[in-house]
């Protein structure tokens, strides 16, 4: 499911901040934001922009946004973490769409991407036979915690370095890619992976392996490695387009000789049908450090054990991340 940017949602709480006399508290979709007193009241709808949402020079309602390059981040005013931007649906030209609807082309908002470094070895668009690597922000999408309940289903670490795609077409041909682009074959660090593992050859023919490329020079090297490697975090039979489940995938990497992100808890039978699946008990299992390191780790991506598809996500597989909040305000580039 591609995430929406911006999309038209109602503000759901509003409560009071101490010591604040102009703004408030608001709770829209799971997410904490901060909003002016008077714009909103419990049950209006509102625009909200996502996290990353890049927004369009030369609009009034954007300007204030300005020194922060027209980007919205998590930030902390008044000692309330606010993740997200709600305006009013005022903002917008001719009537309000209802509640869901995406709206980033109307407004002109992308993703910010940062600049890649392997720009100038784009080869082609990113494959279409597999899914991109984007998961979806556990707070947009409450409802995948009532379709995991009661299911068996693991944590992984989601490790912060520069996804990395590898594909082998059914003709044998092996393509590797960045998170948005197919690359030429080269000297880059994700080329670099396709030959330390040989995938041109043990990778098989309609297979996919998705994973996080890690070490000295990307992202500070937050996992402290001495050297660059690769992680996966999933494998895609693009023949039949299913997604490997844990089983499998830990197989599939074994016999490969890959390495697989680390996997911090593995919950099944009563433990699972007990697992107390609220926001906030997600929020503390996202904290804490890399392994060996003091620094913060990223955050957490939560799957079952065998593969199922989620309505929320429109169909797509179930899988979430959850984003630690003190990495967002304190290590976030």
């Amino acid at each position: 499911m591609e995430r929406k940017l911006v999309s038209i949602q109602r503000v759901d709480h509003l409560e009071d901040i101490p010591g604040a006399d102009s703004i408030l508290k608001a709770r829209v979709m799971g997410w904490d934001v901060v909003v002016k007193k008077g714009d909103f009241r419990v049950g209006d709808a509102c625009v909200f922009f996502e996290i990353d949402s890049q927004l369009p020079e030369g609009k009034d309602w954007a300007e204030f946004l300005r020194p922060r390059g027209f980007r919205v981040k998590t930030a902390r005013l008044r000692g309330v973490l606010s993740q997200g931007l709600a305006l009013p649906v005022s903002i917008l030209e001719g009537e309000t769409p209802p509640v869901g609807t995406d709206i980033r082309e109307p407004l002109g908002v992308v993703k910010f991407e940062p600049t890649s470094p392997e720009g100038s070895d784009v080869a082609a668009p990113f494959p279409a036979e597999v899914p991109k690597t984007d998961e979806i922000r556990l707070q947009s999408a409450l409802g995948v915690l009532d379709e995991l309940r009661g299911h068996d289903f693991y944590v992984a670490t989601k490790l912060d370095g520069t996804s990395a795609t590898y594909v082998r077409m059914l003709d044998g041909t092996l393509v590797a890619c960045s998170r948005n682009w197919a690359l030429r074959p080269s000297t880059s660090r994700t080329w670099q992976m396709a030959e330390k593992y040989n995938l041109a050859t043990v990778l098989p023919p309609g297979f996919a392996i998705q994973g996080e490329l890690c070490g000295p020079g990307i992202q500070k090297n937050r996992l402290g490695l001495d050297a660059l490697d690769l992680f996966i975090f999933s494998v895609h039979d693009f023949r039949t387009g299913q997604y490997l489940g844990h089983a499998e995938l830990l197989a599939f990497c074994e016999r490969l000789g890959l390495r697989m992100v680390p996997v911090e808890h593995v919950v099944t039978g009563e433990a699972a049908r007990t697992f107390d699946h609220g926001l906030e008990n997600y929020l503390k299992l996202a904290q804490g450090l890399y392994s060996g390191t003091k620094n913060r780790k990223e955050g957490i991506v939560i799957r079952p054990l065998v593969e199922r598809t989620s309505p929320t996500l429109g169909g797509s597989r179930l899988s979430f991340k959850v984003i630690n909040n003190d990495f967002l305000l304190k290590d976030e580039d």
